[in-house]
């Protein structure tokens, strides 16, 4: 067995551990990343080729976050050369109580944002069906999930830190308040630290030894849908129904965005079937397909709804659908950030960075072991 000794093992190389790795590199930390997998792979959250961008949130906390990821994803293009996030504008329609929540938050920030009519915005963006008035966020956009994390890593390789795939961890063990030994395979990483973002296999990796609030882990089900035509698209979010989401039809709200090369993504919003990472079949869910098939055909009049292109993914969640960003003695846990975190990644590289470092916390919303937390 081969012993190495750094400061920071970082175990998981999607987005959030990639920043995390960014992040500590670039304060002169000697960091490893250990991923299980090979560059790109698509057996996580963090492949494809797009994701929304956006401010547009009730909480005041994940405004502020999102607003410090926008400019760290700039900093990260300057940085890498690479063009990631592409503002698009992005609207909000749907059930009024959400909107209303929405844009009292979002003004409140100093965000900017305004009202428009349906026929409005259907001369913007022709290719969506509005139900009811529109928050319209200018900000909002679309992220190349996919470049992202490969700008991450090779930025973070220039800083110093060393990226390993295809180097599963198999146990962590604590040592003491500042030493945590990483095994991967034959060889055994020993460092002050270790930040644990290994999504779907959060639970598998540190069950029994931090107090982790419940992951629910889904096969989600959203696909590509051919456009009809070369228009321009927002990133889009339908807050379904006024009254129960049984009455429309559908699981859930739904979201989406344009994607060039890909069509138009769009889904539902953590309706999958729970699974095992490790035993996911990959294939697509027909009840699901056939409901979003419906979707497009009575709201995205710009796709062809029975031309579409399955997509795979997992989501990882908490009860409360916040993040998970604390410390546990040496043990740094990134968690529960499927169905809205990828936006956030380069805030929360910060952010993990500083829990390694020096311990500094978020706040409650974020905590291992959560009160219930109200705006």
């Amino acid at each position: 067995m081969t012993a190495y000794e750094v400061d920071v093992v970082v175990v998981g190389g999607g987005g959030m551990g990639s920043a995390a790795a960014w992040r500590l590199a670039g304060r002169g930390v000697d960091v490893v990343v250990l991923e299980r997998f090979e560059a790109g792979h698509v057996r996580g959250a963090s492949h494809g080729a797009s994701r929304i961008f956006r401010v547009s949130y009730a909480e005041p906390a994940y405004i502020r976050l999102a607003r410090e990821a926008e400019r760290s994803w700039r900093e990260l293009e300057a940085d890498s050369g690479v063009s990631l996030l592409t503002r698009t504008g992005g609207v909000d329609h749907g059930r009024t109580a959400d909107l209303d929540l929405l844009a009292e938050a979002v003004r409140a920030a100093g965000a900017p944002g305004e009202w428009l009519a349906p026929e409005e915005a259907a001369e913007r963006w022709p290719g969506l069906r509005y139900d009811g008035r529109v928050l319209f966020h200018p900000m909002s956009g679309r992220l190349h999930a996919d470049d992202a994390v490969s700008a991450l890593q090779a930025d973070a390789a220039r800083l110093g830190a060393v990226v390993r795939h295809e180097t599963p961890v198999t146990s962590i063990v604590v040592r003491g308040d500042d030493a945590v030994e990483v095994v991967a395979a034959d060889d055994v990483y020993r460092a002050k630290r270790v930040v644990v973002a290994a999504g779907a296999w959060t639970e598998k990796l540190l069950g029994g030894l931090v107090p982790l609030p419940p992951l629910r882990v889904t096969q989600e089900q959203p696909a590509y849908f051919a456009p009809l035509s070369d228009v321009p698209w927002p990133s889009f979010v339908h807050h379904l129904g006024d009254g129960s989401l049984a009455a429309t039809g559908f699981p859930s709200g739904v979201y989406g965005l344009g994607t060039p090369g890909e069509g138009v993504k769009a889904g539902f919003h953590g309706t999958g079937p729970v699974v095992d990472p490790d035993e996911r079949d990959f294939q697509p869910e027909p009840a699901q397909l056939r409901l979003l098939r419906d979707y497009a055909r009575a709201w995205l009049p710009g796709v062809d709804a029975d031309a579409l292109t399955p997509i795979s993914c997992t989501y990882t969640t908490t009860p409360t659908s916040d993040f998970v960003l604390d410390r546990a003695g040496p043990v740094v846990v990134a968690a529960g950030f499927s169905g809205h975190g990828f936006k956030f990644v380069p805030a929360v590289g910060r952010i993990l960075a500083d829990l390694a470092l020096t311990g500094e916390r978020p706040g409650a919303r974020f905590a291992l072991s959560r009160p219930a937390v109200t705006t």
